[in-house]
């Protein structure tokens, strides 16, 4: 899971490759140029998914969706070490 300071690193990186101020991404977006500043120095707690999405989507970028492994192997990696097991024997 990516935490919400890498989110808003990222948000910062793009917003300057774009030649956006803070205050102009800010004000498209509908939030404060301050609340901006917290979320792209990771000192936001917390942002809501509308207003998260909006900036994401100003800028052209976007959340992905997967499932998650919680450290489980996949099946790819079941298989493979299955092979690993009985090639040594």
């Amino acid at each position: 899971m990516m935490p919400l300071a890498e989110i808003g690193h990222r948000i910062a990186e793009a917003r300057q490759f774009q030649h956006l101020t803070q205050q102009e991404l800010a004000q498209r977006a509908g939030i404060t140029r301050a609340t901006l500043s917290r979320l792209e120095n990771g000192h936001l707690g917390e942002m809501g998914f509308t207003r998260l999405s909006k900036i994401l989507f100003i800028l052209g970028l976007e959340l992905t969706l997967r499932t998650s492994n919680r450290g489980r192997p996949t099946l790819a990696e079941l298989l493979a070490e299955q092979a690993e097991e009985d090639y040594d024997d």
